[in-house]
């Protein structure tokens, strides 16, 4: 966060009326005081108090804040009190040139050892004013061209039901803009672009918004590059951006889910000028399997067991995704659609434990009976005769 030249200019210290080394508590006790005093609450109608408590507000602001401070401290030291104030003319709009390696920084690019740079009024400096200003530039107001954050890229990727279970390693091939290589990035087919009268090299413009506040928006002239071509390159018309196509392996967590989202920081679009690349968003589909199902970081099976294994127990073997089967036990009496846990062999979580596979019993009835089974069951019948399983269902009907 960068300190305007108007700030700079003001003594905020005096402002509060604390020493330049007071202690956070004591600016912190001014401002509470002082404001009190002078809030427009308790002043209706009194615009020299409405304006006394901005000041103290936009002084509260910055040296309450330890990083605002310091770079106001060292702003004030180098060019505050009357001292040297870059004016609009810096960054060669008409004051003086300077060296183009303070925009780009870069070895052998424009302006860097053994690439061109300007000369004039600045040459008396050797090395250029970028050189012998290019850290004070970079400080509240300053003209240095800022670096921009790279586009965030989406992407979509599916997988099979295994692999959302497990995870996967899968290729991504993206389209997005990254440095123009013709002009590498600078907008200019000369490599020499110049720096944006209007926002002096930010990229961005200022406007007040009322209450002592200002907001900041996009230089349209530079289109919040801070610089322009003068040369446009013929790939990127002056942009400094080209379409680019990349392929890249990437890891998909086990236990993801239909429709996830997945974010990889830094894996975007790159940065101009030194800049962050952006993040890379993956949306995951998950097909479906033709045996087990998934709730959360449960897997789901449904079991088919005999008439006898329902009724009179025992042990069945179960299979897992991608594992050996498991034997659970299958109490006497099952009825169809109860469901038995078998622990640890779901999915696994973010935490590294897995779910559980949840098993759904479903009694399998048998189209025909034959033979010695169909006596057998001729039997059942008769021995169970007084046995009406549909007998509680009536009686609850009729108290409903």
């Amino acid at each position: 966060m960068s300190i305007s030249r108007d700030l700079l200019e003001k003594d905020l210290y005096k402002v509060l009326g604390v020493p330049k080394d007071a202690t956070d508590a004591e600016i912190k006790k001014a401002y509470r005081k002082l404001a009190r005093e002078f809030h427009p609450d308790a002043n209706k109608g009194d615009a020299k108090a409405e304006e006394r408590f901005k000041e103290i507000s936009e002084a509260n602001d910055v040296l309450s804040d330890a990083k605002r401070r310091k770079e106001y401290d060292e702003g004030r030291a180098l060019f505050g009190n009357g001292g040297f104030r870059p004016g609009p003319g810096a960054g060669g709009t008409g004051g003086f040139n300077f060296d183009l390696g303070d925009l780009f920084g870069g070895a052998g690019g424009p302006g860097g050892p053994g690439g061109p740079t300007t000369s004039g009024q600045g040459g008396g400096f050797g090395g250029g004013l970028g050189d012998v200003f290019g850290g004070l530039f970079n400080r509240g107001g300053g003209t240095r061209v800022q670096p921009r954050r790279g586009q965030d890229i989406e992407s979509e990727v599916t997988l099979s039901f295994t692999e959302a279970v497990d995870g996967a390693t899968v290729p991504l091939r993206m389209s997005s803009q990254a440095p123009c290589k013709a002009c590498s990035g600078t907008g200019d087919k000369n490599g020499t672009p110049r720096v944006c009268p209007t926002c002096v090299g930010t990229g961005q413009v200022s406007r007040g918004g009322g209450g002592g506040f200002s907001l900041t928006d996009p230089c349209v002239d530079c289109k919040g590059r801070g610089l322009i071509a003068e040369s446009p390159c013929e790939v990127c018309h002056g942009s400094g951006r080209a379409k680019s196509s990349r392929t890249m392996q990437v890891r998909i967590p086990a236990g993801v889910t239909d429709g996830q989202r997945i974010r990889l920081r830094g894996k975007g679009a790159p940065g101009e000028r030194g800049g962050p690349a952006g993040d890379l968003y993956v949306v995951v589909h998950v097909g479906r399997h033709s045996v087990f199902g998934r709730k959360d970081a449960n897997l789901t099976v449904t079991v088919p067991v005999s008439f006898t294994e329902a009724a009179l127990g025992g042990e069945i073997k179960v299979p897992t995704l991608g594992g050996p089967p498991v034997t659970l036990k299958l109490p006497a009496g099952t009825p169809n659609g109860r469901t038995l846990r078998a622990r640890g062999k779901g999915a696994l979580r973010k935490d590294g434990s897995r779910g559980d596979l949840l098993v759904t019993i479903e009694v399998a009835v048998p189209d025909r009976t034959e033979g010695e089974a169909l006596d057998a069951l001729e039997a059942y019948r008769e021995a169970t005769a007084d046995t009406d399983p549909r007998a509680e269902l009536f009686k609850a009907a009729k108290g409903a």
